[in-house]
């Protein structure tokens, strides 16, 4: 019988699959932001276009990638139990399924400028955004490929390649961009068109590079032969588990994007100080993140094995580093939050002084904010380990729009907290969906580790 884990051996493990998932979401992170920076160079209409654009972009890709993440701890538990034909056939149907859902929203892109328009858009800015969506919209399909080659990548314990690619991309992204948008090196001016083709030209890169990887490295899986049979049994199981995940990202997407629609309501600098912060929290989000996708992989793993004890001891385990690191970041956010905000401004900027001020005292909220947002992430990620996607997504809509946005409303307005008050929302909305995700897993992982998983052996 093999001996069980210690907890400093699930640490380990965790930190040796959870960094580079770390790395990768701060590159990716960084792709975002640098388009969003050179942009801002460019024009302050074209940023506006660039920000409409892609936020319409990431918002239906957030929703897909729930295919990406259902594969996750499927491949996981698969590959726990030496099942080869299984992982096999399940990473095939959430390429499928991402597919399906890519082609399916190809027709939105095109036309995107009349239903930005009913949205309350302006024209021109409307049209501007519909360029940049017709262009990025061919790229979500091999975007969403991406995801799950990289989720399957991931299962495997094989996160290194992931964050390497990453980092080629937004290193790739940038020089694009630099070349596309502003016509240098020979290339035309382009715009909001340039950032467009640089981010389709970086999808595409990105795609065939973990083909290469995938089959150079992983032969044995013969990950794509006969990508073409559909396997609607396992389909099927997939897509229960990935509808979820996805409306569950779109209910805390939305979240923010209500908080940033209130903050708005409060005036130009207070959404200035709101967007800078949420920036700050954004970037210490990602380690979060990494972390929760590294307590999938593993608890997937447990899942797989049947082992409830390394299910428990893996969480602990996670739980703990989350931990460490929210303190370390609430204490940077509170020690120095001028220094913090002042990276993002101008020191000629005639609103610097307000800003500075609105954004201190929601950097305080963000502090509290590490701690409810590390909870309620990893709760998430254990959850979908043992494959429990339906009631977690209720959980997150009740959460985050039910209490999080309600509260967000009634202090940041009726009771006159402002900001503060919105921010004091989005805690206690995440905070709540925290401390109910983590309850669920603790009363349910033990049964959950007693599931079985069956495949025929069809290939």
């Amino acid at each position: 019988m093999q001996t069980p884990m210690t907890h400093s051996e699930h640490i380990r493990a965790i930190t040796r699959i959870g960094l580079p998932l770390v790395g990768g979401h701060l590159a990716q992170f960084l792709i975002g932001l640098t388009d969003t920076v050179m942009m801002g160079w460019y024009g302050v209409e074209a940023l506006a276009a660039l920000v409409l654009g892609s936020t319409v972009f990431f918002v239906t890709f957030l929703v897909g990638s729930g295919f990406a993440f259902a594969v996750m701890p499927l491949v996981a538990a698969a590959a726990a139990e030496g099942d080869e034909i299984g992982l096999r056939r399940i990473t095939r149907m959430g390429l499928w399924l991402s597919v399906i859902y890519g082609a399916l929203f190809l027709p939105m892109f095109w036309f995107s400028a009349p239903l930005l328009q009913a949205l309350g858009q302006d024209p021109a800015l409307a049209a501007e955004a519909q360029v940049y969506l017709r262009i990025t919209g061919a790229a979500l399909i091999p975007a969403l490929l991406v995801m799950v080659i990289k989720s399957y990548l991931a299962a495997l314990e094989r996160t290194a390649v992931v964050f390497w690619i990453t980092v080629i991309a937004a290193v790739a992204n940038a020089l694009a961009n630099y070349m596309l948008i502003f016509g240098n090196w020979g290339a035309p001016e382009l715009g909001v068109a340039g950032a467009a083709c640089a981010s389709f030209s970086v999808h595409v890169i990105s795609l065939l590079g973990v083909v290469i990887y995938a089959r150079t490295s992983l032969p044995q899986h013969a990950l794509f032969a006969r990508l073409w049979r559909p396997d609607f049994d396992v389909m099927a199981r997939v897509l229960r588990m990935g509808v979820p995940i996805g409306l569950t990202n779109f209910a805390e997407v939305g979240l923010f994007a209500a908080s940033s629609i209130m903050m708005g309501w409060l005036g130009t600098v207070a959404l200035a100080a709101h967007g800078i912060v949420l920036q700050l929290a954004t970037a210490a989000f990602m380690v979060h993140l990494g972390l929760s996708n590294a307590a999938t992989v593993r608890a997937g793993i447990a899942h797989g094995q049947k082992d409830p004890l390394s299910l428990r001891r893996g969480a602990q385990a996670v739980i703990a580093l989350s931990a460490v690191f929210a303190l370390v970041s609430c204490a940077v956010f509170l020690l120095w939050p001028e220094p913090l905000i002042s990276l993002f401004l101008s020191p000629d900027d005639p609103d610097r002084a307000a800003i500075l001020a609105i954004g201190t005292g929601l950097l305080v909220m963000a502090a509290l904010f590490q701690l409810a947002d590390g909870m309620q992430v990893l709760g998430l990620g254990l959850l979908r380990g043992v494959q429990d996607t339906t009631v977690p997504m209720i959980i997150a809509a009740i959460s985050y729009w039910g209490l999080g946005l309600t509260t967000a409303y009634l202090l940041g307005f009726t009771w006159g907290f402002g900001g503060t008050g919105v921010w004091a929302g989005l805690v206690i909305g995440l905070a709540a969906a925290g401390v109910m995700m983590m309850s669920r897993f603790w009363l349910r992982s033990p049964q959950a580790t007693t599931a079985q998983t069956e495949f025929s052996p069809k290939s």
